[in-house]
């Protein structure tokens, strides 16, 4: 169901309490993040009933409206152009600034209640985490399909004049996502960004081989984002220590000094060596657990990963791939959990099937299974599997089968793996890479597609549809 993006954010406006709730916009993949001076002047209920909106997602730190891909975008850009033009129906002039100043201190107020309660150390610590790495997702996605589309190329021994164009544009961010990590960490722990790409940008230093720490000889790369992610923190940590006791006088010529002179030489000589070690053991790590609990691994895996998604853990998982694309080329983590949402697809569409006179519910499972297919699964889980409850753990059981397929393939020593982190579904065939030819690897992880999609399916049409359709919204 398409929308009509300038009325769908009419009508979101002023049930989040009007333009002068609004503190903050921005939007995901799906999700329509708002920050509220006061949220309890959203008006849920009727959030949830607007067509096109799939659902709501209360955290500590936004009010996320789940619109789905491609709408979202449109959603936002016509909410921001409501929330730049004046507006004859909010207060002007000093109303309209009492107003604001109060809703914005009732917000605080709010907003701090809440994070003592649901802001968990190990919660705010995934946020920002995510805060870093996710910014880096869309050239992560944008270089791998460029490797992918250039490993066929090359397997298939075409186009040879191309490829080594191919190979460099794919290859330049990766060579360089060490700096790129620095910034983003600098720029979110509060330190000067540029500061935390510069010390940062010591790992990938080609000059470093000549250093030999614990008697090893380092070399570049060593350590990765690992290594880039703990650079900037201390980065972080020596620039604010600085800022604090340098005079102000000194603080433009010491202070960036000082900060690339200490937090780099503690990369040379100790961040680069333990994040290099704990990059290979996490390497290492992925390797021997599909080796050897191949299908256990793979059913645990894809059947966590929507809850996962749901506590907002899976964010620990954006390092773990990057530091396993870093290594060995490719996540091999990422096709097993792209499982989960070949669970929900498959138990959405026993729904669909089940529920032949639920007209409202099947018009969101339409709209949102296209989306689903490819991988982006927020829409069919806020707007029809966890509504209705046994239907998201129905396909989490579909998850589990698709991951135990391709993890059984994986003990036997054919691992597929991705190239990039983000798409998942048919959107990860362009990315797929591993120790097998091009059609060992589409075989098993269509394989691993149609197996969720059949669990996921047959669970739910056999014991996850409930006995009444949904209730009105």
């Amino acid at each position: 169901m398409r929308i009509d993006p300038t009325v769908t954010a009419a009508a979101v406006l002023p049930l989040v309490g009007g333009p002068a709730n609004v503190v903050s916009v921005a939007h995901c993949m799906t999700r329509l993040r708002l920050g509220l001076a006061d949220p309890s002047r959203a008006d849920e209920e009727a959030l949830r009933s607007l067509p096109g909106v799939l659902g709501l997602v209360v955290d500590a730190g936004s009010y996320q409206v789940v619109l789905g891909p491609g709408a979202v975008t449109q959603v936002t850009a016509a909410l921001e152009a409501l929330l730049a033009a004046p507006s004859g129906g909010e207060p002007s002039g000093a109303a309209h600034s009492a107003l604001a100043g109060e809703l914005a201190a009732r917000g605080d107020r709010l907003r701090e209640e809440r994070r003592r309660r649901n802001a968990t150390p190990l919660k705010s610590a995934l946020r920002r985490l995510a805060n870093v790495f996710v910014p880096l997702i869309p050239a992560l996605i944008g270089c791998g399909v460029v490797a992918g589309v250039n490993g066929l190329l090359v397997n298939a021994g075409l186009l040879p004049w191309l490829t080594p164009a191919l190979a460099a544009v794919a290859s330049g961010f990766m060579a360089l996502i060490a700096v790129f990590v620095g910034l983003n960490t600098a720029k979110e722990f509060g330190g000067t960004p540029v500061l935390g790409g510069a010390v940062a940008a010591i790992v990938v230093y080609p000059g470093v081989a000549k250093l030999t720490v614990f008697g090893v000889t380092l070399s570049p790369g060593q350590g990765g984002v690992l290594g880039a992610l703990a650079a900037a923190l201390l980065a972080t940590r020596v620039e604010k220590w600085c800022r604090g006791q340098v005079p102000d006088a000194l603080d433009v010529l010491l202070t960036p000094t000082l900060t690339v002179l200490v937090a780099g030489l503690a990369t040379l000589y100790g961040l680069m060596w333990a994040a290099g070690t704990v990059s290979t053991a996490i390497g290492t790590a992925a390797n021997w657990l599909l080796a050897t609990t191949g299908p256990v691994a793979g059913l645990v895996l894809g059947g966590l990963f929507l809850p996962l998604v749901m506590l907002g853990l899976h964010q620990a998982l954006i390092p773990i791939h990057t530091t396993l694309i870093e290594q060995q080329g490719y996540t091999v983590l990422l096709p097993i959990l792209a499982m989960a949402g070949a669970g929900q697809v498959g138990a959405c569409l026993a729904v669909y099937v089940r529920l032949r006179h639920d007209t409202s519910l099947r018009t969101t499972i339409r709209s949102a299974l296209p989306a689903g297919l490819l991988g982006v699964g927020e829409p069919l889980i806020y707007g029809v599997s966890l509504p209705l409850g046994r239907p998201f753990l129905t396909a989490c059981a579909g998850g589990a089968a698709g991951g135990a397929f391709v993890g059984f393939f994986a003990m036997l020593g054919d691992r597929v793996g991705a190239t990039a982190i983000g798409p998942s579904g048919w959107a990860l065939f362009p990315l797929l890479a591993g120790n097998r030819g091009w059609g060992s690897l589409l075989a098993i992880y269509t394989g691993g597609l149609l197996t969720g999609y059949a669990v996921g399916f047959t669970a739910t049409f056999l014991v996850g549809v409930p006995d009444r359709p949904r209730p009105p919204a």
